[in-house]
């Protein structure tokens, strides 16, 4: 495929989409991630597109929201991974909430093993999920649907959730820095989001790579209210995300990376100062958050989640 056949396809893409990830972008036009991240810096050169950390997006500063069609057929097997990690810090017997998209989709498929749970979620693609289910018990939210994700939102959504209490709570959304947390670009979904924190004891966010360090327009849960955040492995090369992680763990957030033996980062509280770049250094990395990690059968051994 020619470059401009491929840039071509790639801008398509982007536009069809919102934001893709260069894996993805990589994927479908069967070339290497280095051949598209030169593509993506051409297009953006030429105002047609803006890198987002390991991804591409619209021009213009935040991005716009996708719909389901799209959403279920980007990083998949970065949600995959996320959802049998996060699917580990549910026990049985636990109430839960679980708010719509499709990364909190693979998550329910994954709890439908889990015996005596209660689930509340204002999501019908999560509810499908876990109709079938063997005690698992199911309570959807009133609301009005909303078509674009299959989720119930509005004042019946959020007047349903008052007075409930759960353990935890796990979202998705467009979007999480540091300084903002987690951001949706739906206000209707951002307000039943923050309702759905309210119920819970821990909030718990899935989100892969390429949404670290992107922001769009409503925050659902700031940084100081998440517990944990469960992510997949940055690409080597993708400097930014892991700087976003770090400043993520400096302010406590608990994280856990699905791709990298289930490791949890170690918060600001519970490390001591690292040697090397410090935080916000470019080529700092994970290694900057995770410190020099054990050679062998030590590096796989996977962590208990389920201690703290």
């Amino acid at each position: 495929m020619f470059a401009a056949e491929r840039r071509q396809l790639i801008l398509e893409m982007v536009r069809a989409n919102g934001a893709v990830s260069l894996r993805e972008l990589a994927r479908v036009v069967q070339t290497s991630e280095v051949t598209v991240r030169r593509d993506v810096r051409a297009l953006e050169a030429e105002g047609l597109l803006d890198r987002r950390h390991g991804g591409a997006v619209l021009p213009g500063g935040f991005t716009r929201e996708s719909g389901f069609p799209q959403k279920s057929h980007l990083a998949t097997a970065e949600k995959t991974a996320i959802a049998d990690l996060a699917a580990g810090l549910v026990e049985e017997g636990e109430a839960i909430v679980v708010g719509a998209g499709t990364t909190t989709q693979e998550l329910a498929r994954r709890l439908a093993r889990v015996p005596g749970l209660t689930v509340v979620t204002n999501s019908l693609l999560v509810a499908q999920a876990l109709a079938h289910a063997n005690r698992v018990e199911v309570v959807m939210t009133g609301g009005t649907l909303r078509g674009s994700n299959y989720a119930l939102v509005g004042s019946g959504a959020e007047q349903s959730l008052q007075g409930l209490r759960v353990s935890k709570a796990f979202l998705s959304g467009s979007g999480l820095t540091a300084e903002r947390g987690l951001s949706t670009s739906n206000m209707l979904s951002a307000s039943v989001d923050r309702a759905l924190v309210q119920a819970a004891a821990e909030v718990v966010v899935l989100a892969d790579h390429t949404k670290l360090g992107t922001d769009t327009m409503f925050q659902t849960v700031p940084t100081d209210v998440i517990t944990r955040l469960v992510t997949d492995e940055p690409p080597g090369h993708d400097d930014r995300a892991a700087t976003e992680l770090q400043a993520l763990a400096d302010q406590g957030v608990q994280i856990a990376v699905a791709g990298a033996g289930g490791n949890e980062l170690p918060t600001a509280r519970q490390r001591a100062p690292l040697p090397g770049p410090r935080r916000g250094t470019p080529g700092a990395g994970l290694r900057g958050v995770l410190g020099e990690q054990p050679a062998g059968a030590e590096r796989g051994r996977v962590a208990d989640l389920r201690r703290r």
